[in-house]
């Protein structure tokens, strides 16, 4: 049986409808990798409450249309032009963006995440955060916001903070990607199922008694899981544990300096593309994030980030680089790490009044 709950009708970007015991959440822009706008949130916000209302709905599926991937992030541009205008599109997208990150993370039913192809910064949050994450063999996992920018928001701090040792920091401040094994291992999946095998599984998701708990999604799950092999996280625990233990930038980047290997080579070759200011900012909020009581609690720190990201320079001069002209060559300001100083840095940390982020009750 299929029912469908919400449709944007105007455009077809998130469709929402039950299929059999399943409330499924289908990402549909495929030209744009999924990438997740105002309007997809919001519709995203009312089908989970919708579905956790509805006896016959035993979990919510979320899934992107396309081959690519299930979502490249949010709406970059869009934000950009906003950015340039003066309008106010990123505070209002990131507070609702954020809200429906923690609902995620509490939802009442099991949340399954098909995490395919590539999922980047948004999609992480459509995702990471729930109770049942799947990555596939084409699985291509992110957070490159510091090339922009920018930070890893939606929850990564969160999320990043808790992974193996400094698995988290070396993501976060590299932007580098996660394979399925690497997703797993540094805790943002749960199971690898071969992309061949969707299908079948997707299938039995959708057949599921109506009252399945979540053992028996995860048992479902499970059917079809296969174990992986070590990816770059796992292989090169001990060198990034070492190079990424400290608490300045200027610390990292000289560690990996002196470092002759390959891997520390390259990951100081990632650190010296990203914004100076996005790289400090980063490692304060992941720093930060260990010390934090919850979920909502990061993404509080986080959204007083983003509001000074959204009036700086750095993020419109990122995305121009990035996107827009795709010069690839961004002129960051401050352009030297060391030049980034306190004063700079706690811009991104003031707390806003009544601007502040909060949550439902």
């Amino acid at each position: 049986m299929s029912e469908t709950i919400t449709v944007d009708q105007a455009e077809g970007d998130l469709i929402a409808r039950r299929e059999g015991a399943a409330g499924v959440l289908r990402l549909n822009r495929p030209k744009a990798i999924n990438a997740l706008t105002l309007e997809m949130t919001r519709v995203i916000e009312g089908a989970m409450a919708s579905f956790a209302a509805d006896p016959e709905v035993a979990l919510v599926l979320i899934e992107g249309a396309g081959e690519r991937g299930l979502c490249a992030g949010g709406d970059i541009v869009g934000l950009y032009h906003s950015a340039r205008q003066g309008g106010d599109l990123g505070p209002v997208f990131w507070r609702e963006e954020y809200i429906v990150n923690a609902n995620i993370a509490k939802y009442p039913k099991p949340y399954v995440a098909f995490m395919d192809g590539l999922v980047m910064g948004g999609g992480v949050g459509l995702s990471a955060h729930g109770s049942h994450r799947i990555v596939t063999d084409r699985t291509k996992i992110a957070m490159p916001e510091v090339g922009i920018g920018f930070f890893p928001d939606v929850g990564g701090t969160w999320l990043l903070s808790r992974a193996p040792g400094e698995v988290g920091t070396y993501f976060g401040l590299t932007g580098e990607i996660m394979n399925g094994s690497d997703a797993i291992y540094a805790g943002f999946a749960d199971a690898l199922v071969p992309a061949a095998n969707w299908p079948e599984l997707r299938a039995a998701l959708t057949a599921a008694p109506a009252n399945a708990s979540a053992q028996q999604v995860r048992d479902i799950i499970g059917r079809f899981a296969v174990t992986t092999e070590p990816g770059t996280a796992r292989r090169h625990r001990a060198a990034i544990d070492r190079l990424f233990a400290h608490d300045s930038i200027e610390a990292i980047a000289a560690a990996l300096e002196a470092d002759g290997s390959e891997f520390a080579q390259g990951a100081l070759k990632a650190l010296r593309s990203k914004s100076p200011t996005s790289l400090k900012v980063t490692l304060r909020l992941l720093r930060q994030a260990r010390q934090a009581p919850s979920l909502e609690a990061c993404l509080i720190h986080e959204y007083r980030a983003a509001l000074q990201v959204f009036a700086s320079a750095e993020f419109i001069e990122g995305v121009r680089a990035a996107v827009i002209d795709k010069d690839r060559q961004p002129k960051w300001q401050p352009a030297r790490i060391e030049d980034v100083d306190d004063e700079i840095v706690g811009r991104y940390f003031a707390h806003r009044g009544a601007n502040e982020l909060t949550f439902p009750t």
